[in-house]
């Protein structure tokens, strides 16, 4: 798959082999599992590791790049249930968003625990992320479903890979405010019903399924190559991160999980 980064400065070498090989799919035979044990800065805690500076700037940068996707997520989902066909669906999406606000709190609360202002930390992604869901605001129900269920999920498998090379503190602050708020079982079981009830919807919500993709993995690009330290530590210029082979396979890895999302929904990738 290929997707384009348009109006991105990718003027250095590290960016542009960034941008290259995460736009660049692997086979899925070359994809490996992540290491199994943490080494590194991932055995260490916050207080050790953050004695780095660019290391803490590129955690700076991730939680507030989480930050402000899991509160666009709450009012996301609070628009998306204006659309719930039932009180029943509109109660369960407000759970949904009821849940994101948490994990937006939990993030928000770490940043100024750690001595940052949290609305600067995430200032600097508000632009692509609002970018990525103007472009794919959902026109009816079964679109806003699809987009919290494949959507979102890319976004925290990216996140899921990147957390395996954080310090400890940080890596279970991330995975836990990554945890399913209910949109999969949710998603797939009403997804499924409407294609059962009418088969036609199937090929437009593949479609859809499929546009989400490409926009998402573009939202992922420009939150690597727009931030030098989050960029720098993903290529192992800081602690531990991934070389640059690594990050094709990281990608090859979230395609994977991808297609195997459309099956449970019940539709081609």
């Amino acid at each position: 798959m290929v997707v384009t980064l348009i109006g991105r400065d990718l003027t250095t070498p590290r960016k542009r082999a960034i941008v290259r090989l995460m736009t660049s799919s692997d086979k899925p035979e070359n994809a490996s599992a992540a290491s199994a044990g943490p080494t590194g800065v991932a055995a260490q805690d916050w207080a050790q590791a953050s004695a780095e500076p660019q290391y803490r700037a590129a955690v700076v940068d991730l939680l507030g790049a989480l930050a402000y996707g899991e509160l666009a997520a709450f009012e996301r989902l609070a628009e998306d249930a204006k659309l719930a066909p039932t009180l029943a669906d509109k109660a369960e999406l407000a759970k949904m968003a009821s849940a994101e606000f948490h994990h937006f709190e939990r993030l928000r609360d770490r940043l100024t625990e750690i001595g940052e202002e949290p609305t600067a930390a995430m200032d600097p992604f508000v632009a692509a992320l609002d970018g990525f869901h103007r472009q794919t605001a959902p026109s009816d129900w079964l679109e806003g479903l699809v987009k919290a269920y494949v959507g979102d999920s890319i976004a925290s498998d990216f996140y899921r890979e990147v957390a395996a090379r954080l310090d400890s503190d940080t890596r279970e602050l991330v995975l836990a405010v990554l945890d399913d708020t209910g949109h999969a079982g949710f998603a797939v079981e009403k997804v499924r019903a409407a294609i059962d009830a009418d088969p036609r919807v199937g090929g437009r919500l593949a479609l859809w399924a499929r546009r989400l993709m490409g926009e998402a993995l573009s939202q992922s690009q420009r939150v690597v190559a727009d931030r030098d330290a989050l960029s720098t530590m993903l290529v192992g210029g800081v602690a531990d991160g991934f070389d640059l082979a690594e990050v094709g396979r990281m990608f090859s890895r979230i395609t994977e999980a991808h297609t195997k999302r459309m099956a449970a929904l019940g539709l081609a990738a």
